[in-house]
């Protein structure tokens, strides 16, 4: 091909020369803080229990969860995510295990408090599907669907036992209506106005929550498509998210985050609270089966799906890899 004076004037790779310069013109950035670790603690456990479908992830002892919470947050890590496991012996229909001050989640969450104090933003999932022996997120009506106003009055109880046992910040995951409002009128009515909602906002009804289920010994039978989100469905989010905001909610979350990088720009774009997203269980567990087959580069696999979160408008990324991550971006000088 004969070349006529400068053609072509413009040439983008220029900026793409050299590690250096990609660096340098990087639109997004992860960082550290943008972090948060899911962990999950399993009460009547002497040793931490593997979790086959989320390899590298365990089901921690109140030991080694102190541990975790201290090397997240020397690694720069932004918080912590708990997800309490009772024994399944203390599972009813009510989950009164989620609500008694001495229940697992309320434990750990003293443990990691009197471990790290305030160096870490210490979050606590707010849902029953833990400590129900049918698995949802709430109390079952006759007819065997989640009642959805007898449920906010337990979440109401559970979020003070959590506020009480030192939680910076509560997580309503369940998809009730209404649950952000009860949810705040309920630490206000106790004194804890400065204990934050973060609320998932736009959770779907997702078919990679599989191994999550595994982690957290779900009793589950059936599935939470009359409550959770229609994947099908965007302006559904956008209502939801007006609403949470309404109501008071001082973050807000999309939930799987991989598969819903839409919904996430399009609440990035109307929040005007921060914004995180949840990479979840059937997301870490797809990379890292398929960087155990050789059949990809895991770390680049593992920052391409974090940036791309990120890219989206996700100002706060839950991430099974949290700890791991921060250490490697502190370890680069970046």
């Amino acid at each position: 091909m004969t070349v006529y004076g400068s053609f072509p004037g413009a040439r983008p790779r220029r900026l793409r020369v050299n590690p250096a310069m990609r660096r340098m013109v990087a639109e997004t950035r992860l960082h550290p803080a943008d972090l948060i670790l899911p962990a999950f603690v399993r009460e009547g456990i002497s040793e931490p229990v593997p979790i086959q479908a989320m390899p590298g992830v365990v089901q921690h002892t109140r030991d080694t969860l102190r541990k975790a919470a201290v090397e997240a947050r020397e690694a720069g890590v932004a918080g912590i995510m708990l997800f309490g496991v009772p024994e399944d012996a203390k599972k009813d229909g009510l989950g009164t295990a989620g609500t008694d001050p001495d229940g697992i989640l309320q434990v750990a969450i003293r443990d990691v408090k009197a471990e790290v104090g305030d160096e870490l933003v210490i979050m606590s999932d707010l849902c029953l599907d833990e400590y129900t022996d049918h698995g949802h997120c709430g109390v079952l009506a006759e007819d065997g669907r989640v009642d959805n106003d007898a449920t906010l009055e337990r979440y109401a109880e559970m979020a003070q036992v959590q506020a009480d046992a030192g939680v910076h910040v509560v997580g309503p995951s369940g998809m009730m209506d209404g649950q952000i409002g009860v949810v705040r009128d309920a630490l206000d009515t106790i004194g804890k106005e400065d204990v934050s909602i973060l609320a998932y906002t736009a959770k779907y009804s997702s078919a990679f929550y599989g191994p999550f289920r595994e982690a957290v010994g779900s009793s589950l039978k059936g599935d939470r498509k009359t409550y959770q989100q229609d994947p099908a469905n965007v302006r559904e989010s956008l209502r939801e998210l007006a609403l949470d905001l309404e109501e008071g909610a001082d973050m807000v979350m999309v939930k799987p985050a991989g598969p819903y990088l839409d919904i996430l720009a399009r609440v990035a774009d109307e929040a005007n609270v921060p914004v995180a997203a949840y990479q979840i269980s059937g997301e870490y567990a797809m990379v890292e089966a398929a960087a155990e087959k050789g059949w990809i580069d895991r770390e680049a696999a593992i920052a391409e799906t974090l940036l791309g979160i990120k890219r989206a408008g996700a100002s706060m990324i839950l991430t099974y890899w949290a700890t791991e991550v921060a250490q490697g971006i502190s370890g680069s000088g970046r």
